[in-house]
């Protein structure tokens, strides 16, 4: 910046000289002219006013180089000082019309600051606002990682989670290690509203742990779920893990599943069109699975920032006797958790979410079964 208006400065100056040495030389042509007509015997009107050109154009030339010589420098100084002193004056002005414009809409800043910009005011607001910058600094490096690496975002999310109880599994056709094991089935439908960002989505049953958070760390996340090795299924068996339906709108799509020795997953096509509309599809799926009667727990995590969560859990078809839920969800606003009253035949327990719910979000339900609660002491 200074370079350039350095620059500027010298070219300024170079135009005052040449102007100045033109004029010179139209002084030193009109007095030669001037005494040109007067050897002619030309009217002494005409040979006044070309020897007062010449005088005019010769002094002014003459003065304008003897000016810029001798002041060229303390007045680009002056105008320097000039300028700073104004740009002091009403730098409060412009700071505070910038930091305006700035917070008014995300626009005003779009295409004039980058990320690393748009980083440290977020911070340096956060730092305001928390009073504690380290605090501030890690609280908006974990939000930022969270929310920019999730490529989609759901709003109006309806779980229906449906728990029953299967049958002794000791009789011929029972899957592979199975028998022996109480389980109870784990039916889970998902409704929700999304701006698709990607053409394929990807569901995946694993029982390694290591394998399970690198599915859920691709991006897009792939709907992974972990089977407990408890279970005495293998991952790869449909009767371990089965996405049953899904749907865009209301209308089907087919499902395609493959298999490796570790997992099975599930992919989903939900068409080019879909994707490059960018308008907002609602998506339902169920899948079924199973978990362990003796496992006392079912957690449901979220993989995307969720917007309005609403869970039901019915479990009217077990041997649960009593059900708690525990929500690891970090909201602006208190969850709210309904219990059907117990002389009611239906068992239900459903939870509410207004507001965001950021990924890795999740919702545990813990049981004791039948004969598990103790009697009361008489």
């Amino acid at each position: 910046m200074k370079d350039r208006s350095t620059l500027l400065a010298r070219i300024y100056r170079l135009k005052l000289l040449f102007i100045g040495a033109l004029l010179v030389i139209l002084g030193l042509l009109t007095s030669t002219l001037a005494e040109s007509l007067k050897g002619l015997d030309s009217p002494s009107l005409v040979v006044a006013v070309v020897d007062g050109l010449s005088s005019v154009f010769l002094v002014t030339g003459a003065i304008g180089i003897a000016v810029d010589f001798f002041t060229g420098r303390d007045k680009e100084a002056a105008d320097t000082e000039r300028l700073r002193n104004v740009l002091k004056e009403a730098s409060p002005d412009i700071r505070d019309a910038v930091i305006a414009g700035f917070a008014e809409t995300p626009d005003s800043m779009r295409g004039v600051a980058t990320t690393e910009t748009l980083d440290k005011l977020a911070t340096n607001a956060l730092v305001l606002r928390l009073g504690d910058e380290q605090f501030a600094r890690e609280i908006y490096a974990d939000v930022r990682d969270q929310a920019i690496r999730s490529s989609e975002r759901w709003s109006d999310v309806d779980i229906d989670v449906r728990l029953s109880a299967l049958a002794e599994r000791s009789t011929e056709g029972a899957p592979r290690g199975s028998v022996g094991v109480p389980l109870f089935e784990v039916i889970v439908t998902w409704d929700y509203t999304l701006v698709p960002s990607a053409r394929v989505q990807k569901f995946a049953c694993v029982s390694n742990r290591d394998e399970f958070h690198d599915l859920l760390d691709e991006v897009p996340a792939t709907s992974t779920w972990f089977l407990s090795p408890k279970t005495r299924l293998q991952p790869t068996d449909k009767a371990a893990y089965e996405l049953l339906q899904f749907s865009v709108d209301g209308e089907p799509c087919s499902i395609r599943r493959s298999a490796t020795e570790t997992r099975q997953t599930y992919t989903v096509d939900l068409g080019e069109d879909v994707v490059r509309a960018g308008k907002p599809v609602k998506i339902r799926h169920t899948l079924r699975t199973v978990i362990t009667r003796e496992g006392h727990w079912l957690q449901l995590a979220m993989t995307q920032p969720t917007k309005n969560l609403r869970l039901t859990l019915d479990y009217t078809d077990t041997n649960i006797s009593t059900l708690q839920v525990t929500d690891l969800v970090s909201s602006a606003k208190q969850p709210w958790v309904s219990y059907l009253p117990q002389e009611q035949s239906t068992k239900v327990v459903s939870i509410e979410v207004p507001g965001w719910v950021l990924p890795k979000a999740a919702v545990t339900f813990i049981w004791t079964l039948d004969g598990e609660v103790a009697a009361p002491a008489a």
